[in-house]
């Protein structure tokens, strides 16, 4: 997979909400994620994969290993959302408190704190993390600097790894100015400042050097300029001046609304950024992200035969779930999101034999992110985790309402699986997928 440059874009009338073919609305929509994803499912189960089998009766065991790690961690099940903030409390660090009182501070365009700029800014930080969050490699290590003028308590000296440690390298460039085009105002990231980033000063904030070499530098910089090309298209939804948190407003339709559904804030996110994911992921000439052709995919119409799975923008959604709720803004419907099909939950359910190789020999294979085995994986991850979910209600005799999959997913089956990649690979994860730092 490349990063060349984008062929059709979505318009802007279209990423703000203007018609798109049937097709394409379906492929952005988590309904296809769960309708296309079973259809692997049903097939495998049916004996028709290259690949895998599955073993439901594993699923009962793999319940119990997640509901013994999470009750490791939150004993009274008082459970975070999974998203990327978790990251930014990594080693018991409330960075966030660093945040918010540098943000206080006020700034040369901002003397005064407001909520709502301060939730542009963290879905800014949020939006940029993320998308710097594909897998590091295993060589790869953060040592973190000292924050200027932090208490103490707030400092660390630690060397991270993983996805920990790119959430705080790239919390530590935020804070700094980094991402941004105005020294006034460091805390933030704007169109302007992320075209201007250079692969250069990316690897230094990454500190890559001979022997701590990240995967995918470039492609992780060119997914930043996508960024920036993307808002400023759609000034209607970035705004005038083009930043991520310009959503903040347009998914509060400027300060009118007080309650939003999870999906709405997905669905800006797919629409809006579809010109920002590789360009060989295309249906009727439209960008469709991470979506991809799989045999078992079942459908009709030109998007028979395509299995959505949209990680990193569910990933996102999760991410600004905290932002929107801090300005007040009540989040809705969280179950409408699925889980996200990555390493530590696909990871999960291969460690807890829910989902074997054929052929164990398989694994010691090398795969690209459209491979058909990768595909395949991460839908079965996807429609598997529907029913495990069911199951760790019933077993702590929880709802969705109380114990909705934003939870789980943090308490959760990404915590157990990364507790197995640790006990069984020293965290490698299961599979090796050649990766340039856009999907993975």
């Amino acid at each position: 997979m490349t990063l060349q440059s984008v062929g059709a874009q979505l318009s802007p009338a279209q990423a703000s909400g203007g018609k798109l073919p049937d097709e394409i609305e379906y492929l952005l929509s988590t309904e296809a994620i769960r309708q296309r994803c079973a259809d692997v499912l049903n097939a495998v189960e049916a004996g028709q994969s290259n690949f895998f089998e599955i073993d439901r009766q594993q699923l009962d065991a793999c319940a119990d290993k997640v509901i013994e790690v999470t009750l490791s961690q939150y004993p009274d099940l008082n459970i975070p959302y999974h998203s990327r903030w978790r990251h930014f409390e990594t080693g018991g660090l409330d960075r966030y408190s660093i945040f918010r009182k540098n943000f206080e501070l006020g700034s040369v365009n901002r003397p005064a704190p407001d909520a709502d700029e301060r939730a542009r800014a963290e879905i800014d930080l949020a939006i940029v993390s993320v998308l710097l969050d594909a897998g590091a490699g295993a060589d790869w290590s953060y040592d973190e600097p000292p924050f200027p003028n932090a208490a103490p308590k707030h400092q660390m000296r630690a060397n991270l790894r993983r996805s920990e440690g790119l959430g705080v390298a790239s919390f530590h460039m935020f804070m700094s100015g980094a991402f941004s085009s105005n020294p006034g105002n460091p805390m933030q990231a704007d169109a302007q400042g992320l075209a201007e980033l250079t692969e250069s000063r990316l690897a230094r904030g990454f500190q890559v050097r001979k022997g701590n070499p990240l995967v995918g530098v470039g492609g992780r910089l060119q997914l930043l300029q996508r960024l920036a090309r993307a808002m400023q298209a759609q000034p209607e939804v970035f705004g005038e001046r083009p930043r991520p948190g310009g959503i903040f407003d347009t998914l509060t339709a400027r300060g009118t609304r007080q309650s939003i559904a999870a999906e709405e804030i997905l669905q800006l996110i797919l629409r809006s950024l579809a010109s920002i994911w590789p360009s060989e992921n295309r249906l009727m000439g439209y960008p469709v992200g991470d979506c991809w052709p799989h045999r078992l995919a079942g459908g009709t119409g030109q998007s028979a035969g395509w299995v959505p799975i949209h990680k990193l923008s569910q990933w996102l959604t999760y991410s600004l779930l905290e932002p929107f709720e801090r300005a007040g803004i009540k989040v809705t419907d969280l179950d409408a999101l699925t889980a996200l099909a990555e390493y530590r939950n696909g990871g999960l359910m291969l460690d807890m034999k829910v989902i074997r190789w054929r052929d164990p020999q398989a694994a010691n294979t090398s795969y690209a992110p459209a491979d058909e085995a990768v595909v395949e994986w991460r839908a079965l991850t996807l429609a598997l985790m529907a029913p495990l979910a069911q199951l760790i209600r019933a077993k702590l005799n929880r709802d969705a309402l109380s114990l909705p999959l934003a939870k789980i997913l943090e308490g959760g089956t990404w915590a157990t699986g990364r507790v197995l990649a640790r006990e069984l690979r020293e965290g490698l994860p299961p599979l090796t997928i050649v990766s340039d730092g856009t999907v993975f």
